[in-house]
């Protein structure tokens, strides 16, 4: 039944989660409910939750989401708790998904540069109309160079462009543009150009690719520049491909 045991030892963990792991997955979303930020934040908690949220109710879901709300803010940095979030804007209804996203406002660029926040920031990204991404996106404006060098950020930015309409990055190519040799050759920048060049149409991008021609034998034999040269052959323009 559901009564936990008294005689707990020491070190030997949550006693809530070993209530849970003593009824061996045979609990239901809205026993987690009440717990749910603190069975999220532990590793069988979080698996747990997880798979219960592919399969409940939306009455379920409701009770599970109000509670996860309540504690979104340490979740969606903690190391397990961020696959709850996460698993939330999949599973969620798009009410939900709406008033999860909201919660992420204000808090866009310090998430994106975070290591567990980032992925949360994507996967809003991928869940959310255009015009929720449109606004929390709009908080990396001034920002984008710091994120695209940043192991993390530069993940949130990918998702951006290959997420939403050209249009809607235009800050983004503004961004790179202006250090368009620089970021060729950098780690992570040079995956945000070929992103570029998979998702932007050439009239976009014209500066970024003018720029980077004028350095290009350099780039053919750099360690990362050389991928954006292969992706220029790729997805650039014609008249560009007979230069390299």
């Amino acid at each position: 039944g559901k009564s936990r045991s008294s005689d707990m030892r020491p070190g030997s963990g949550n006693p809530l989660i070993e209530a849970l792991k003593a009824r061996d997955r045979n609990v239901e979303l809205s026993d987690l409910a009440a717990h749910i930020a603190e069975i999220a934040q532990d590793q069988y908690g979080s698996r747990l939750i997880q798979q219960k949220l592919e399969v409940a109710s939306e009455e379920e879901k409701q009770l599970a989401f109000k509670s996860v709300l309540q504690k979104m803010a340490q979740l969606t940095t903690d190391v397990f708790g961020n696959y709850v979030i996460q698993k939330f804007f999949e599973y969620g209804s798009p009410e939900q998904r709406r008033i999860l996203a909201e919660q992420l406002v204000g808090q866009v660029l310090k998430l994106s540069l975070h290591m567990y926040g980032c992925r949360v920031v994507q996967k809003a990204l991928d869940s959310v109309p255009i015009e929720q991404q449109v606004l929390l996106i709009g908080e990396l404006k001034g920002h984008v160079l710091k994120c695209i060098e940043d192991q993390h950020g530069n993940h949130v930015i990918q998702k951006c462009i290959e997420q939403m309409p050209p249009d809607s990055v235009t800050f983004i190519i503004e961004a790179v543009e202006a250090e368009a040799q620089r970021m060729a050759s950098h780690m992570y920048g040079c995956r945000v150009a070929q992103r570029l060049l998979e998702h932007c149409a050439s009239h976009q991008l014209e500066t970024m690719l003018n720029k980077i021609l004028t350095v290009i034998d350099k780039l053919a034999t750099d360690n990362y520049g050389n991928y954006v040269v292969q992706h220029m052959l790729e997805h650039g323009r014609v008249e560009d491909k007979k230069i390299i």
